[in-house]
C-alpha cells in the first residue's frame, strides 16, 4: 500500500505541470466535452505508466534505445504539435459541447499516447523520481514494481479527472468570443512547443 501511495503522488505530480498535453487536454473539454479530455488524459496517464514500467523494472535496454533515439523522437513530437496546434489555432468554437463518439475518443486518446511517448525526457524524470524517493530496491523486485506502475497510473489519470472536470465545468461559463480566444491562445503555445522541440534538434 506503502508503494502504491508513492506511486500515485508520483504520477499526479508528472502529469500535474501544464504542458502541451494539458493544454490539449483543456482545449479538448471546452470543444468536446469533459469525456473528451478526460479520455485524451488517459492517452497520457497510459504512456506515465509505460515509462514508470521500464523504470520500474528496470529495462536498461529500453531505457538505452528511448534515450539513444530522442532526436527521431523530438522530430516526431515537434511535428506533431505543430500539427495539432494549427488544427486547434484554426477551429471553430462550437456553441455547445460536442457529443462523444467512440472514433473520436480513441483518436483523442492515441494523439496524447503519441505525444507523451515521443518525449523520451519523462522516462528519465521518472527514474530521477525513483532515485531521489528511495525506489531503487524496487527494481528487479516484481511485485513492488506492480504496484508502483499501477500508482503512477492512477495517480495521472486523477489529476486528468480533475483537470478535465474544473475546465468542464467552467466551460459552461464561456461564450463563442471567449472560446475562440482560447482557441487561438492555446493553439499558439502548442506551437510554440512544437517549434522549441524541433529547435532542439540543432543543440
Amino acid at each position: 500500500m506503502t508503494l502504491l501511495l508513492r506511486g500515485l503522488a508520483i504520477g499526479f505530480s508528472i502529469a500535474a505541470p501544464v504542458g502541451p498535453i494539458g493544454l490539449l487536454c483543456i482545449r479538448r473539454t471546452l470543444a468536446h466535452g469533459r469525456t473528451s479530455g478526460f479520455v485524451s488524459g488517459l492517452g497520457a496517464a497510459t504512456a506515465d505508466a509505460a515509462y514508470g514500467c521500464v523504470a520500474g523494472f528496470g529495462l536498461t535496454a529500453i531505457t538505452t534505445f528511448l534515450t539513444g533515439e530522442q532526436r527521431m523522437l523530438r522530430l516526431v513530437g515537434g511535428v506533431f504539435l505543430l500539427y495539432l496546434g494549427g488544427r486547434t489555432f484554426f477551429s471553430r468554437p462550437a456553441s455547445a459541447a460536442a457529443p462523444a463518439n467512440s472514433a473520436g475518443l480513441v483518436a483523442d486518446y492515441l494523439s496524447t499516447l503519441l505525444l507523451t511517448l515521443t518525449n523520451p525526457a519523462t522516462i528519465l524524470s521518472f527514474i530521477a523520481v525513483f532515485a531521489g524517493l528511495g525506489l531503487g530496491g524496487a527494481v528487479g523486485d516484481f511485485r513492488a514494481a506492480t504496484w508502483l506502475v499501477a500508482g503512477v497510473f492512477l495517480g495521472s489519470a486523477f489529476w486528468w479527472l480533475l483537470l478535465s472536470g474544473g475546465v468542464g465545468w467552467f466551460r459552461e461559463k464561456l461564450g463563442p468570443g471567449q472560446l475562440r480566444w482560447l482557441n487561438w491562445i492555446s493553439g499558439g503555445i502548442i506551437i510554440g512547443f512544437g517549434i522549441v522541440s524541433l529547435l532542439g534538434l540543432r543543440s
